[in-house]
């Protein structure tokens, strides 16, 4: 039977003394794709910056059980380094920073911190080969400084990218597909699916039903006023993009 990645209890968290999740409850098990849908204001970048452990926001009550562990106790990095990922609507650029050295010393941390050999300078390279390949990521952009000067589709490739040199447990796509044209769309998702494994999972926060026509989720759940009030499979995406979000 597959096992738990996260669960989400009665989560309650606010901003600057205004509450804006109001008692999300949520479990997503290892090879599940969930997807959380909503109008704008509903939670849903909230729910993402929270799990990520961004400060200004405050859980009030309510508990987050990551692989087991309390995932509120732990620090972003520590988060990641567990197996948490998150990619942005929004990808930050580094500069001065190359994505191989920004890479190389993210995968360092993760091996120090779970007490386990990193990896070679050729399995690095190895890797970085590999998943370059299935996010049609270019030498060039490799090379470059994080996210720098890069088109928006060229930055959430980039994202994919690191996500699966990252290899994480539990992928968080905020967004991801805003102002992505159909061929970064395509290669993203192809991304997401490729790396899709029985030991890992994907939550997709979107504002669109057509991303999930090349992500296929398992779950959709629609997030309106803080938590989630609608629970059903891709048809209920449809639905929504037929009716919108005033009949749920």
């Amino acid at each position: 039977m597959s096992h738990t990645i996260i669960k989400i209890k009665d989560l309650h968290a606010s901003i600057d003394g205004k509450e804006i999740l109001k008692g999300v409850n949520l479990e997503v098990k290892a090879g599940e794709i969930h997807a959380i849908m909503g109008p704008n204001g509903a939670g849903k970048s909230t729910l993402s910056a929270v799990l990520a452990g961004r400060d200004e926001y405050e859980v009030t009550s309510g508990s987050v059980e990551f692989l087991g562990k309390d995932l509120l106790e732990y620090e972003p990095e520590e988060r990641s380094w567990l197996g948490l990922f998150l990619a942005f609507q929004y990808p930050i650029e580094i500069a001065g920073v190359s994505n191989m050295n920004f890479l190389k010393t993210a995968l360092q941390e993760k091996s120090k911190y779970l007490g386990v050999d990193p990896l070679t300078a050729r399995e690095f390279l190895k890797r970085v080969k590999e998943k370059a390949a299935l996010v049609e990521l270019n030498d060039k952009l490799k090379n470059r400084a994080v996210n720098e000067g890069f088109s928006g589709g060229e930055k959430k490739r980039n994202e994919i990218f690191q996500m699966a040199m990252l290899d994480p447990k539990l992928a968080i796509l905020d967004e991801t597909d805003s102002g992505l044209d159909i061929d970064a769309l395509r290669i993203v998702s192809k991304g997401v699916n490729t790396l899709k494994t029985s030991e890992n999972a994907t939550i997709v926060i979107t504002h669109y039903q057509r991303l999930l026509d090349y992500i296929v989720p398992d779950f959709v759940h629609v997030l309106a006023d803080g938590k989630i009030v609608k629970t059903g499979d891709k048809n209920l995406a449809l639905e929504l993009e037929e009716k919108g979000y005033d009949w749920v």
